[in-house]
């Protein structure tokens, strides 16, 4: 049986995720996240500090879900699978969303501090992983730096969301994986 506050915090998230679909996360309020959730204010301040909070879990919560990293696949198709699942969703409305939280996060700290938290770190932790088993499983080189790559990789999706500048689709994660795996490749040699 699913408690009452596990039911709260659903429609909580639930009705940040429908607003966001017609309005922006500048305009967005915490009266109208709890007028649409059936909840008080007070309810949401008692698990989020901040409406970026909220917006961010309601990301995160249907973001992960569809956009895994997965350790039952080699490392190169992980890694590409991975990227393909993120292309995808950016492509849509979770592009648009996580756009408008990089954006406020370049003038609110805590909403900056809230994406690192809940969502950034994580990512960037479970690529580095993926990659630190690459290097175990002799796939990849063992003096590549898996932040680096996993910065990489990222970054390429990230311009792309927020610039423009071509397709998120599968495509481009082929190619964005094989340019920054293959340089780590075991046999290549390293850049110095």
């Amino acid at each position: 049986m699913v408690s009452r506050s596990e039911t709260s915090r659903k429609a909580i998230l639930e009705a940040t995720s429908e607003l966001l679909a017609d309005t922006s996360v500048q305009k967005l309020s915490i009266e109208a996240i709890a007028k649409r959730a059936g909840v008080g204010k007070t309810t949401i301040y008692r698990w989020w500090p901040s409406k970026a909070a909220v917006v961010i879990d309601a990301f995160v919560e249907h973001h992960l879900v569809h956009t895994p990293i997965r350790d039952d696949l080699p490392v190169r198709e992980a890694m590409t699978d991975h990227l393909s699942s993120l292309a995808e969703q950016y492509s849509g409305p979770q592009g648009r969303l996580v756009a408008q939280i990089i954006a406020e996060s370049q003038y609110d700290e805590t909403t900056l501090h809230e994406f690192r938290e809940r969502f950034w770190d994580g990512r960037r932790a479970a690529t580095r992983g993926l990659v630190e088993r690459g290097v175990r499983d002799g796939d990849l080189r063992d003096d590549v730096d898996p932040g680096l790559i996993a910065e990489l990789v990222y970054s390429a999706v990230y311009v792309r969301l927020l610039f423009g500048y071509g397709n998120l689709d599968r495509a481009f994660a082929e190619s964005i994986v094989a340019l920054a795996l293959g340089g780590a490749a075991v046999g290549v040699p390293a850049v110095t």
